[in-house]
């Protein structure tokens, strides 16, 4: 059997997480939402702002990742920042617990997105970096810019 077309649409992104950490590896998982957290995910309405990854009893969970409340969802709403279980192979979850427990390593969520119609995160085994690193790569950014910008003038005259 091939691959279905398989359509993925962003929710959000933490784009900081780029600027702030090494990125070392990217997983998937699937997150555990109730019905109005899904809801209000489809409207766009989630902030992955100084959100990570936690592992706690064999459970892998993503804290301080804020799901604004369902505007129609009334008592059924939960809180905006409770902790939600990610949905993960037990093997995938060992071995992240075991890399995160080397000096330096954290878990990033970079992004949310629906892939075939289920909630996934792509979390990122990260090393945070220092003031100079990120100084030396936005001066690389700007190199390359500069760069393209000549060689487009170029080809133009």
């Amino acid at each position: 059997m091939g691959k279905k077309n398989e359509t993925t649409r962003t929710v959000c992104e933490n784009r900081k997480a780029r600027h702030d950490y090494f990125i070392h590896e990217a997983y998937e998982a699937g997150i555990e939402l109730f019905g109005t957290e899904v809801k209000s995910l489809r409207a766009g309405k989630a902030n992955l702002k100084d959100s990570y990854g936690e592992i706690k009893n064999g459970q892998l969970y993503l804290q301080n990742m804020h799901i604004s409340p369902y505007e129609q969802g009334n008592i059924f709403n939960r809180d905006p920042l409770r902790p939600k279980r990610l949905l993960m192979h037990k093997a995938e979850i060992m071995k992240l617990f075991g890399r995160t427990r080397e000096k330096g390593f954290t878990l990033v969520p970079l992004k949310v997105y629906f892939k075939r119609g289920r909630a996934k995160v792509e979390l990122a085994l990260a090393s945070g970096k220092h003031t100079f690193d990120k100084r030396r790569d936005l001066a690389e950014k700007a190199a390359k810019r500069e760069i393209d910008r000549a060689l487009k003038d170029r080809q133009r005259n």
